[in-house]
């Protein structure tokens, strides 16, 4: 059962996000379009800025100062993207098995098949997820050509069919990991997201995986966030959680009581993510010994000492140093 803190939480945290997009300066703000002012909370300025400072405090007066201790990620859309838009594979694929709709075509088709409730399951990916996929290539593009879906379906457990959506990915997280912030994926992705890590050689960068499929949970659901938490041994309290989707991500993490950060919106990259994980780490009461030293080109950096890893190379100004 959630917490009292976690439902205020997710009260306080729709309200915030509801009322960014309110261009009224003048007028109270709506608690959830229901018409209502808020008048048990000091006046609050719409502007984007402002609510995103108003939720940092709220936080803070339920938490204390805030300190990210572990750092979980968004699969598709955050960490990576396809290579090449879907509409465009699933018609070249499926040129030589009679598939004649064009890109535009294919992509309003599945457009609309994604939006329709799934009533097979629970949940969409269970397993390897290949009845939901069948549906969605089928209804997508007209073609029921078993040989036909499962060259798709396999295409996209390569490496040919996705890149990282950040080049520094990799240089960013081990700085992260070597200042003690744990890191793991959460995503509503079936059992071919492990593999593909592995395709893309980044599995390795973190220290756990929360899959859908495994966890019978999908975002916008807590459990999710909940379970990897439990990966990680933290607390959700102590979690930021960054994708790209505002309600799967935004409001499904913070429902769990993690903090949230919108990718595009709130961050743009993984070295702001890491320079704002770095201000709670520099100013809020993360427990373990910092170490100032001299790093690359004589910067003055802030690490974490840390006794079976070198010292990571968060910069004291709150930027992240990336090496050569």
């Amino acid at each position: 059962m959630a917490t009292a803190t976690t439902k205020l939480t997710r009260v306080f945290s729709r309200f915030f996000i509801n009322n960014v997009n309110n261009n009224s300066t003048n007028k109270p703000l709506r608690v959830m379009g229901s018409g209502s002012s808020f008048n048990g909370l000091a006046k609050y300025s719409t502007s984007a800025a402002a609510v995103v400072k108003d939720y940092e405090d709220y936080r803070k007066s339920l938490y204390g100062d805030i300190t990210h201790k572990a750092l979980l990620v968004d699969a598709v859309g955050t960490l990576v993207v396809p290579s090449q838009p879907m509409a465009q594979i699933y018609r070249q694929i499926g040129e030589k098995y009679g598939v004649e709709y064009s890109e535009d075509e294919i992509l309003n088709r599945y457009r609309w098949a994604y939006g329709q409730p799934w009533g097979r399951s629970r949940l969409r990916y269970v397993n390897d997820g290949r009845p939901f996929w069948q549906y969605i290539v089928s209804s997508s593009t007209g073609c029921s050509d078993t040989q036909y879906f499962e060259e798709v379906y396999n295409y996209y457990t390569t490496e040919k069919a996705w890149h990282l959506c950040d080049p520094d990915a990799e240089k960013v997280f081990e700085a992260i990991r070597k200042a003690g912030v744990k890191l793991a994926v959460v995503s509503n992705f079936d059992t071919r997201l492990r593999p593909l890590l592995r395709a893309l050689n980044c599995d390795h960068w973190f220290d756990a995986v929360a899959v859908s499929a495994e966890v019978a949970a999908e975002k916008p659901n807590p459990t999710i966030f909940l379970k990897a938490c439990e990966l990680l041994e933290v607390k959700p309290e102590d979690v930021v959680h960054v994708g790209d989707d505002r309600r799967n991500d935004i409001w499904g993490a913070r429902d769990a009581g993690c903090d949230a950060w919108l990718w595009g919106s709130d961050v743009h990259s993984f070295k702001e993510v890491a320079e704002r994980i770095a201000d709670t780490l520099l100013y809020g009461c993360f427990s373990g010994p910092f170490v100032m030293e001299y790093g690359v080109n004589a910067q003055r950096t802030l690490s974490l000492a840390l006794p079976s890893s070198p010292p990571g190379i968060l910069n004291r100004n709150g930027t992240i140093n990336l090496g050569d």
